[in-house]
């Protein structure tokens, strides 16, 4: 056996592993290749591949699967690069032959035990492997930045990026942009400052820093309190959730989390920019280029950090560059990605906190639910979030949208916050009112995102729904369910046309590829997250992460 693992690696070594920049831009060209999250620098989770559709997805069978040695979660995306999947998450990283899901290595994340009690994500990782010159890039939960050496795991360097006893965690997957290599950090709902970091692939050198959050004196500084002098320096805005890169403007999109505390009495009710925002940058630079607020002031944990998805849209008869996302607020925006403007922003589940967002000004109109919550009230919001972390699939062809909804509410009530550096930040009271028996839970969703109508939707019943969504010219949609089913849906109807059991819950994105001409279709498996404690899906799912790969069973 010893002999067949060396011959494998050393078979496998002789490939070429030094990515350049142009593939990672030409991701999708070679189909034999996932080398950026999301399917592409667009994030928009679409295969032009089509020899698994709706005529023969019933023949889709496993041909592998693999343990991840992980009980903490999966919610990654696999990458891969010549016949090699690499895969990443909380506690180790793993390179595995595409055609068997044999491991050729397996590396540990070294971490300091303590941060794995900062926050309630857990150790898990966001994203998926990073990869570039023959190097794979991640973040660990103590908050470094680390590269591996594609061939054989061994780490190249490692560099620290913030403080987790400060409230900091390091759960996202790195982008490289131009040459830079881009890393977030989570923390949003503790005593924490967003940011993002540029870092010299080869080195590690830092090259800048981009806060979310200006220091007085900065742009954007005056929408922060003058009489609450600390109130930046702990106002959240985190960059917990991954970018998009468009190539010919040379931008890089990042959503920013929620202001903290929810509580807008210790932000004096200010804008507190840039919270709850899109922001554009300059790769090499960190340059900030335009920023879009959602929302101004926002109080209800609503996170702008959906992964901003790339697409060319016509509108009023002109191709615009645009920008989508499915916010967590409940709205879908469209936003030009060139400048930042508003396009369209159409409710996608039910909102009651807001009538609607003025495409003059770009800021929501808000109902009466502020300002009963400002006096004391307890208030319940929907929705309580509109997608969960999970990515959409955007069909260049269809111009649709197909999105994992939740339609659930919470219940909030604002309290009296004490400042502790690095414990919880929020100042609410908060719970979740689940539906009654029987009720959605949310719903599977094809939706126009520039005239707000949902083409069709399909009812999910007694879960939540975390999983992404992946598209493809088969006329299929895949995704996944808490309870561990993988499933195929009909693109142009939402009905279920195939599924698979998997041994725990998915709350990652799938994937396809080929591999020497047959397409493939990958998903990690694995609950895990603060998902288990708030919807008690633990009770009912058992954890314990794997990999597994789909293929039509031969004629």
């Amino acid at each position: 056996m010893k002999k067949i693992l060396a011959a494998l690696l050393s078979s496998w070594c002789g490939c070429a592993l030094a990515q350049t920049a142009q593939e990672l831009i030409d991701n999708g060209k070679n189909s034999e290749n996932v080398t950026t999250f999301g399917m592409g620098y667009h994030l928009n989770q679409y295969s032009p591949l089509s020899q698994i559709n709706k005529s023969n997805v019933k023949r889709l069978v496993p041909i592998w699967s693999t343990s991840l040695s992980n009980d903490a979660g999966e919610l990654a995306q696999p990458t891969i690069y010549n016949g090699v999947m690499y895969v990443v998450n909380g506690h180790w990283t793993f390179a595995l032959d595409v055609a068997t899901g044999q491991q050729i290595w397996r590396t540990p994340v070294e971490y300091e035990r303590g941060a794995a009690r900062v926050g309630q994500p857990g150790v898990i990782m966001r994203g998926g492997a990073t990869i570039y010159d023959g190097k794979l890039f991640r973040e660990t939960i103590d908050c470094h930045v680390v590269a591996l050496d594609m061939k054989t795991g061994k780490e190249i360097w490692k560099q620290k990026f913030a403080d987790y006893k400060e409230g900091y965690t390091g759960i996202i997957a790195p982008l490289v942009a131009n040459g830079v290599v881009i890393t977030g950090m989570a923390g949003g709902d503790r005593t924490t400052r967003g940011f993002l970091d540029g870092w010299e692939p080869e080195t590690g050198k830092k090259l800048w820093r981009r806060y979310t959050i200006p220091a007085p004196g900065e742009p954007g500084s005056e929408t922060w309190p003058k009489d609450m002098p600390d109130a930046w320096k702990y106002g959240g805005g985190a960059t917990w959730q991954n970018g998009s890169y468009d190539p010919e403007l040379d931008l890089v999109y990042w959503g920013t989390g929620n202001a903290e505390p929810y509580n807008p009495a210790y932000r004096g009710g200010a804008d507190s920019l840039f919270t709850a925002s899109v922001i554009a940058i300059r790769p090499k630079s960190g340059e900030l280029v335009w920023h879009y607020q959602y929302i101004p002031n926002e109080s209800f944990d609503f996170d702008g950090s959906a992964e901003p998805v790339l697409a060319d849209l016509r509108v009023d008869g002109q191709v615009r560059k645009a920008l989508l996302s499915a916010n967590k607020n409940g709205f879908m925006y469209v936003i030009d990605r060139t400048n930042g403007q508003l396009i369209a922003a159409h409710p996608f589940v039910k909102v009651n906190w807001a009538s609607h967002i003025d495409l003059k000004t770009g800021r929501p109109v808000l109902t009466d639910i502020y300002d009963q919550a400002v006096k004391g009230e307890t208030v319940e919001i929907w929705p309580s979030r509109g997608t969960n972390a999970s990515l959409m699939a955007f069909n260049p062809k269809t111009g649709l949208v197909y999105v994992n909804s939740w339609e659930i509410a919470r219940i909030l009530k604002y309290t009296k916050f004490e400042f502790v550096l690095g414990q919880g930040s929020t100042g609410v009271e908060t719970s979740f009112r689940t539906p009654p028996a029987g009720e959605p839970w949310g719903y599977h969703m094809a939706f126009n995102p520039l005239t707000g109508q949902a083409e069709w939707k399909v009812p999910v019943t007694e879960t939540v729904i975390s999983a992404g969504m992946l598209a493809t010219d088969g006329g299929l949609l895949f995704t996944g369910r808490v309870n561990g089913e993988f499933i195929a849906l009909d693109q142009a109807t939402g009905q279920t046309l195939w599924q698979f059991k998997t041994g725990s819950g998915i709350n990652s994105p799938p994937i396809t590829y080929t591999h020497k001409g047959r397409q493939y279709v990958t998903v990690l498996s694995g609950i895990g997250g603060v998902l288990n404690r708030t919807m008690k899906v633990a009770d009912r799912v058992p954890t314990g992460g794997s990999v597994w790969t789909f293929a039509l069973m031969p004629d």
